[in-house]
């Protein structure tokens, strides 16, 4: 698949957003101690803005990435909430096209040493990420609603590197969702080994346009992505094709 996004401007889009901007944006007027900002949650919305600008798609992983390796932590119980922040059976995980198709360049870096990639979560509704503040407040580690997180934009990605022929995680120190500062990306009283495999990750993700977040060795954002909008917009509409 081309790398360069196409952009088109039909009329209709814009008349969708300009009559359903009142009741498909959520989180105005609403009695909390978080001031939260603009979210889409109209599925009509997120639709046209995706239509009128093509890079704003929100695209399935394993569509474009067929060999991914998915152990979606919020789907289950292995968490640090202890229980199940997606509902139903979510088996699927999205990102927007730029965000995927820079993971498309990482994932076939990878795979020329013979290594690929395991996701454990990407887009990630907004309601999720103000259950999440409920119980930790600390934006070392949790995003605060009032600015909303990558995840919800649909341009941060929570992964690890694999061996592909053992389908072993390469040793990064911790596992995922560790809130010390042994995670940290500057954190270095670690043994050479597992220096190399984040000094791998990281230089591999932000060489094909990623940012490293500072306190999570596993969380990578794009650069650009405060120009996407927060979603929350349930995975099995996401699955809809435009």
């Amino acid at each position: 698949m081309s790398s360069k996004i196409k952009v088109r401007f039909p009329i209709y889009p814009f008349v969708i957003l300009f009559f359903s901007t009142l009741s498909g944006f959520s989180g105005f007027g609403q009695d909390s101690s978080v001031a939260r900002p603009p979210v889409i949650s109209d599925w009509k919305i997120y639709k046209a803005q995706a239509v009128q600008d093509s890079s704003k798609k929100m695209i399935e992983l394993r569509s474009l990435i067929p060999r991914l390796v998915y152990d979606l932590r919020y789907a289950g119980i292995h968490n640090f909430m202890h229980r199940k922040m997606y509902p139903g059976r979510t088996s699927k995980t999205f990102l927007r096209l730029p965000a995927v198709l820079a993971l498309v360049r990482v994932e076939k870096e990878l795979n020329e040493k013979g290594l690929g990639l395991k996701i454990f979560d990407a887009y990630r509704p907004y309601s999720v990420t103000v259950k999440f503040w409920e119980l930790v407040k600390d934006e070392r580690y949790v995003a605060n609603p009032a600015k909303g997180s990558g995840h919800n934009r649909g341009i941060a990605v929570d992964l690890t590197v694999i061996n592909l022929k053992s389908g072993q995680e390469l040793n990064m120190g911790t596992g995922f969702d560790n809130f010390t500062d042994s995670a940290h990306q500057t954190f270095v009283n670690l043994p050479p080994e597992i220096l190399q495999n984040r000094f791998l990750l990281r230089s591999i993700m932000e060489k094909n346009g990623f940012k490293a977040l500072d306190t999570e060795w596993w969380h990578y954002f794009l650069a650009d992505g405060d120009r996407f909008e927060l979603l929350d917009i349930d995975f099995k509409k996401l699955s809809k094709r435009l």
